[in-house]
């Protein structure tokens, strides 16, 4: 199976899980911490498969694993922050498309990577997608000119787009390393031991009492199964999803796997627009037909780099 059939089947089932995200941050685990503890904590199941994949890579390696898992860690929790604070397809849309500059800024200083122009156009078209995204109106926005031009201020004065910013960065490097780690072994055991590194580091928010309680809330006799099954199910759907866009990396370019995000974030803009006209208070997503539009050609100038990646 190509690289690319495996990312994009990776970003739908990615997309379900985010927006899902969104609503759990929101609406139910309304701490950022607590639920990235409970997604990297969850991440260590994965230990049951350790006997028939796991392989000791020498100390060097091990702590570049658990480095590695680390700044996953500190991905996830600044993106579920990022959603705590802002619109899920602003923020999600943002995250992915720095996560592939800063991703291509990196392997080019870093790597010497190259790509053909069909590619560097895929690049550019997908990012160009996302800027439109990301210059979608904000309603209430604050009379700053400068930030009030360019309709970000809302999302600055809160603080979602700043700390969506550092995840982009956060998540560009995991990758990086990620593909770095995969080069010296086997797929399955360096994505293990990756996530000890996370479990490992969330540990350290349990020194917080509000992070404990926060915690211990969700899994309180008096919290609604529907709820705690709604968290463990989707930590399921996004572990795979994960797996899967891992796996596209093993397989293919960290940078044109990064730069594909494009495809998620189009998922997501179709689902949460739907979601917008049939269910505003799910997800607290606004909707209005300049939106739509301005999202419809967001996706079609996404669509055209996914084409000239793909060819």
């Amino acid at each position: 199976m190509s690289w690319f059939l495996v990312a994009i089947s990776a970003y739908f089932i990615l997309a379900v899980a985010n927006l899902v995200d969104k609503f759990l941050v929101s609406s139910i685990l309304k701490n950022s911490k607590a639920y990235a503890f409970i997604a990297c904590m969850m991440g260590v199941i994965i230990f049951v498969i350790a006997p028939w994949f796991l392989a000791w890579p020498g100390w060097k390696l091990f702590g570049f694993n658990l480095i590695n898992g680390v700044i996953f860690a500190l991905a996830l929790w600044t993106l579920y922050e990022a959603l705590l604070r802002g619109e899920a397809a602003r923020i999600l849309v943002i995250v992915g498309g720095l996560t592939p500059v800063f991703s291509l800024i990196f392997s080019i200083l870093l790597f010497k990577e190259q790509f053909s122009s069909n590619q560097w156009i895929g690049i550019i078209s997908i990012l160009l997608g996302v800027l439109i995204i990301a210059l979608l109106p904000i309603e209430h926005s604050y009379l700053a000119r400068i930030l009030r031009k360019f309709k970000l201020v809302s999302e600055f004065k809160r603080g979602g787009l700043g700390i969506a910013v550092l995840s982009a960065l956060a998540y560009s490097l995991y990758f990086l390393g990620t593909k770095q780690a995969y080069v010296s072994q086997p797929f399955m055991s360096a994505f293990i031991w990756t996530r000890l590194g996370a479990a490992l580091f969330v540990l350290l928010f349990l020194l917080s009492k509000v992070n404990r309680q926060a915690i211990a809330h969700l899994f309180h006799r008096s919290s609604p199964n529907k709820h705690k099954f709604l968290v463990i199910i989707n930590q399921i759907i996004g572990a795979s999803g994960f797996i899967l866009q891992n796996y596209a990396i093993f397989l293919g370019s960290v940078v044109l796997i990064n730069a594909l995000q494009g495809v998620q974030y189009a998922f997501i803009l179709i689902i949460s627009t739907l979601l917008a006209i049939l269910k505003p208070k799910l997800l607290k997503e606004t909707f209005s037909w300049r939106n739509l539009i301005q999202k419809t050609v967001a996706v079609v100038v996404i669509a055209i780099g996914l084409y000239f990646i793909a060819i």
